[in-house]
């Protein structure tokens, strides 16, 4: 095999493995990248139009991409809803998701006594937020869900530093989910403690 048709394979792999991913951002960035791949595959063996659809396919990827940034600074669209613990549509979204939360938040089981909040992007469901205030201005989140689709447009950053969720309630600070696998906390300016990160809310 010649490093033509390796780059090739590798090319065609990568794209497949690209349409795969639920997070838009990042199946636009490795559909991208398989394109260029692709490009210089197909022009090595002087496939014009195959190399002319790739350089298309890229451009499009990197219109949408810069789209896609754009919309993860910005706050339009994005709104926190409180609403009842036992809402229908908040325990119907806790069921469809019920699979990927396990996944995320081994340690979360079903409860009473916390504020519940969706977090709505537009008019889709991008998460949602069950907080439990364990008194002297603190709150503990006990379930931070984002759905795989909105995952890249950090609507954690939202809740957190902008929205004033927490600030407007009285809280001080904020501690997250004990025992949540992949934690993100750290890039929103929370401090590691123990367990699980706080965040103090000016």
């Amino acid at each position: 095999m010649t490093w033509v048709d390796a780059l090739g394979w590798f090319g065609s792999a990568l794209l497949v493995f690209s349409l795969l991913q639920a997070r838009i951002l990042r199946l636009r960035v490795l559909n991208t990248v398989a394109c260029a791949i692709l490009v210089v595959f197909n022009a090595a063996l002087a496939v014009w139009p195959m190399v002319a659809m790739n350089v298309v396919l890229a451009v499009i990827n990197g219109v949408f991409i810069v789209r896609l940034l754009r919309e993860r600074r910005s706050d339009d669209g994005y709104a926190v809803l409180e609403v009842a613990e036992d809402d229908a549509y908040l325990a119907h979204f806790l069921r469809v998701h019920r699979h990927d939360i396990a996944r995320f938040f081994p340690e979360f089981a079903a409860g009473a006594g916390r504020a519940a909040y969706l977090v709505q992007r537009g008019d889709e469901t991008a998460g949602a937020i069950l907080v439990r205030d364990v008194g002297g201005g603190t709150a503990q989140v006990e379930l931070d869900y984002v759905t795989p689709r909105f995952r890249d447009l950090a609507p954690g950053e939202f809740v957190y530093r902008r929205s004033g969720l927490f600030r407007t309630r009285g809280f001080e600070r904020v501690l997250t989910p004990p025992g949540m696998v992949e934690p993100y906390y750290g890039r929103l300016g929370f401090a590691r403690d123990g367990d699980h990160y706080r965040l103090d809310v000016a």
